[in-house]
Parts: structure tokens; C-alpha cells; sequence
């Protein structure tokens, strides 16, 4: 049998390599090289059921960030060097997921579907953040502060609007039911993930109105940690929960 992290590195090579030449950036050289090696811990470790949700994250992902982008970037609020990721976006959006993957690799058999729900609900969490904030501010007819619910501009850090929530949700379902075709999770897991992905996404909109500005430290890519993280742990305690409950099949 081949060795699945020399499987890994040959195939990020390729596809990396597709990327770096390609005419639209969607990676800067660090990005490249750090979305490698991420590349090469999810195949190492989940093989090509975890890779494709990962690409399916990252193209999705890029996909909706240009939506709207001409709009945005004239209000001033698109993302940074028009969309194009570096290492601090790739780690940002997928630590948490590298964690759990390599988790796999040191827990006991029995925990690691566990290990697996946090991952897929991580990129479930992330592509819910990024389609709600980027439709958000593309298209929210009316956007409002979380804490307090009075009428903000778009882009403003903790503003939601029912265009943005609504992606959402279609962005974290998108995922989970990618990982139910490929027997990644279980069925009752998409509710997990669905679920886990609204509670941080929105606890991730509160940390932007009330925190971030406050601390120096607390950067976008931090704070897409900790919702991936928030996401990652609410599935896995669903999961316990209906496990407890007698209602995980």
C-alpha cells in the first residue's frame, strides 16, 4: 500500500504548483507553501475523504470572497490584497482542523469519529463565517450591530444582516452534506454542524463588537481560531449529547 503522506506531498506538489502559475492569485507564495503542508496533514492523516473537504472550503471559499468585490473594495471593506490568502489566512481558517486531524493519528479508535466531526465542523464553522460576512457585505440590504441590534454600516466588525445568515447556513450545510456523501460523518452529524456553525459564527460576530478592538492581539486570524475552535467543540458536545440521549444512530 502507498504511503499516504508521500501520496500527499506528490499531490499538493501538483496542485500547488497548478496554483502558483495560475493568472488569478488565489494564494500568495507563503500562502503556497503553508497550504502545502496543510495539504499534506490532511491526506497523512484523513486521506482524500478530509482533502476534499478542505478543497471544497478553499475553492468556495475564494469563490464567494470576489462576490461583490468591485462594491467592496470601493466602500473599503473587501478583503485584503484582493482575496489572495497568506499563511495567516490558511492558519486562521484551518488550525483547528490540522488539529484534529493529527488527533487522529494519538486518540484511541473509539474518539476518532470524534476527532473527525470537529474537523469537518471547523470548515463547516469557517465557510459559514466567510459566505455570511462576504454575501453580508455584498448584498445586506440592512445590517445591525449582534449586541445591540441597532442599524450599523455594512463590513462594521459584529454587524449581521438576513442576507449574510442565510449564506450562511447554506455555506455550513454545503459541508456537512459533503462529508455525509464521502462517509466522512454520520447523518445526525449535519445537524451538529449546522448548529455548531450558527452558535460560533454568531458568538464570533459578538467577540467583533464587544473585544477585538480592545486588544492588539485579538487580529481576524485569531479570532477565526477561536470560531473554529467554538465550532469544532459545540459538534463534538452535540454529539455526546444525542450519544448520552440515546438518539445517536
Amino acid at each position: 500500500m502507498t504511503n499516504p503522506w508521500i501520496v500527499g506531498i506528490l499531490l499538493n506538489t501538483v496542485l500547488l504548483s497548478l496554483v502558483w502559475f495560475a493568472p488569478k492569485k488565489l494564494l500568495t507564495p507563503a500562502g503556497i507553501l503553508n497550504a502545502g503542508l496543510l495539504g499534506v496533514i490532511v491526506w497523512g492523516t484523513l486521506g482524500w475523504q478530509g482533502y476534499v473537504v478542505v478543497a471544497f472550503y478553499f475553492l468556495v471559499g475564494s469563490a464567494v470572497t470576489y462576490i461583490g468585490m468591485k462594491e467592496k473594495e470601493a466602500a473599503g471593506i473587501a478583503e485584503k490584497r484582493s482575496g489572495a490568502r497568506g499563511p495567516e489566512n490558511v492558519w486562521g481558517s484551518a488550525l483547528t482542523a490540522a488539529i484534529c486531524a493529527l488527533a487522529t493519528l494519538f486518540i484511541p479508535p473509539t474518539a476518532r469519529a470524534l476527532a473527525i466531526l470537529g474537523y469537518v465542523a471547523s470548515f463547516s464553522t469557517k465557510l459559514s463565517d466567510t459566505t455570511a460576512s462576504e454575501v453580508g457585505k455584498a448584498y445586506g440590504k440592512r445590517t445591525f450591530l449582534i449586541t445591540t441590534l441597532q442599524p450599523v454600516a455594512r463590513g462594521t466588525e459584529g454587524a449581521v444582516s438576513l442576507e449574510g445568515t442565510i449564506a450562511g447556513i447554506v455555506g455550513s450545510g454545503a459541508i456537512a452534506v459533503l462529508a455525509l456523501a464521502i462517509r466522512l460523518i454520520a447523518p445526525w452529524d449535519i445537524l451538529c454542524c449546522l448548529l455548531a456553525a450558527f452558535v460560533a459564527t454568531n458568538l464570533e460576530s459578538v467577540i467583533g463588537a464587544t473585544l477585538q478592538a480592545k486588544f492588539d492581539w485579538l487580529t481576524n486570524e485569531v479570532v477565526n481560531i477561536i470560531n473554529t475552535a467554538i465550532g469544532a467543540a459545540v459538534a463534538i458536545a452535540l454529539r455526546l449529547a444525542l450519544i448520552s440521549l440515546n438518539l445517536y444512530t
